[in-house]
């Protein structure tokens, strides 16, 4: 628990006069704020090693290290380099004196003898930036430390739901190859088709969580064709839509280096939500363009089309955006990660919705790459 003078906003005052230091701090002092006080720049450092404070008032004309020559110290440390500097002078007020200080780093200059009023509304002003500086210091602690929690209680929960989910899938299916009775059969076929689905829910959760506290996902690449993956992928999602025309196209050399369950999981993806939200009556195609020596492209397109507001937001996790009545309404990870994806390998993905079709591109260097681009 944090103690009064630690809550305190710390001024430090610098002058070799010792009836100046009490005279400024006479002029400062007031509840809620301290004033520190070093009579030579060598002292000043040393205090600024253990004090953070809001301003510091240096006097220019001091033996050994003057106000510039402080001031210059002080910028030179990054743990300093942020405190407001004030010089305080009974020197000259020609203009070339001034550049000097404000190349040292000062950010205001008084004469003396000070005005008491003045003194009191500058030093003010700092004080209450560095008191929204620290607020909005504790502020992002705060949130980090949420957020730091929310993703350990979401790495923990995905885990722990895995165990009864494969419970349930084990009896669904075990129900569904007895046969017998058609209603137990179709309802331990719902229980499949909503295990898989829940099963798929846990597994982005668990994505989400591992891209943003490493940073980003870990990748296995070997040398695979794309057009492997797209037609594994197809022959998944066919079983499932019988009814929908699928086409699919390959030409030039579809061959790299590549997570090949990561990028199946981007073609489920994308292919899934052309098949889910496509327009019935316009196929779904998928199109591998390894015409390009340095980099292999995937577009998948369906028809019907997403409003230009929601676009910039497809990419969002957990986008609470548009959905047509009806429809599922997910969590809104998949294009999260599929981008996620994407990046991991040093591709791009992007979407466009123009002319009653809609087209997702995922361009991928032959190479994984963690650069992205």
């Amino acid at each position: 628990m944090s103690t009064d003078a630690e809550l305190d906003v710390n001024i430090l005052v610098v002058d070799d006069l010792a009836q100046n230091l009490l005279a400024m701090e006479a002029l400062l002092a007031r509840p809620g704020v301290r004033v520190i006080k070093a009579s030579s720049g060598v002292e000043a450092l040393e205090l600024l090693l253990l004090h953070e404070v809001a301003v510091a008032l240096l006097d220019v004309q001091m033996p050994e290290m003057d106000g510039f020559e402080l001031a210059e110290l002080i910028r030179g440390s990054e743990r300093t380099r942020h405190i407001p500097l004030i010089f305080i002078t009974a020197g000259s007020r020609e203009q070339n004196w001034q550049f000097r200080g404000y190349e040292s780093g000062a950010v205001d200059f008084l004469y003396k003898p000070v005005d008491p009023y003045m003194l009191r509304s500058k030093a003010n002003v700092f004080f209450e930036l560095h008191e929204r500086r620290r607020a909005l210091a504790q502020q992002l602690e705060a949130r980090t430390e949420a957020l730091r929690v929310n993703d350990m209680f979401m790495a923990v929960l995905s885990h722990d739901l895995r165990t009864p989910l494969q419970a349930v899938i084990m009896g669904a299916s075990m129900l569904a190859r007895q046969g017998g009775d058609a209603r137990v059969v179709s309802v331990a076929q719902r229980m499949l088709q909503s295990s898989e689905r829940m099963k798929h829910l846990i597994e982005d959760l668990l994505d989400v969580t591992r891209i943003r506290q490493a940073g980003g996902l870990a990748l296995a690449p070997a040398r695979i064709g794309m057009d492997t993956l797209v037609h594994r992928t197809l022959d998944e999602l066919r079983a499932g839509c019988a009814d929908r025309q699928i086409e699919a196209e390959c030409h030039g050399d579809p061959v790299g280096e590549w997570d090949g369950e990561r990028i199946a999981q981007v073609l489920a993806n994308l292919l899934g939500n052309a098949l889910h939200h496509g327009a019935r009556d316009v196929p779904v195609r998928v199109e591998v363009d390894g015409s390009i020596a340095d980099r292999v492209v995937v577009t998948v397109s369906n028809g019907g089309s997403i409003p230009a507001e929601l676009l910039p937001q497809l990419f969002n996790p957990f986008r609470s955006g548009a959905r047509p009545a009806g429809g599922h309404r997910g969590l809104g990870l998949g294009l999260f990660i599929a981008q996620q994806v994407a990046q991991s390998h040093g591709g791009r993905i992007s979407a466009e919705s123009r002319d009653g079709i809609t087209r997702f591109r995922v361009a991928l260097p032959r190479q994984a790459s963690t650069a992205s681009t």
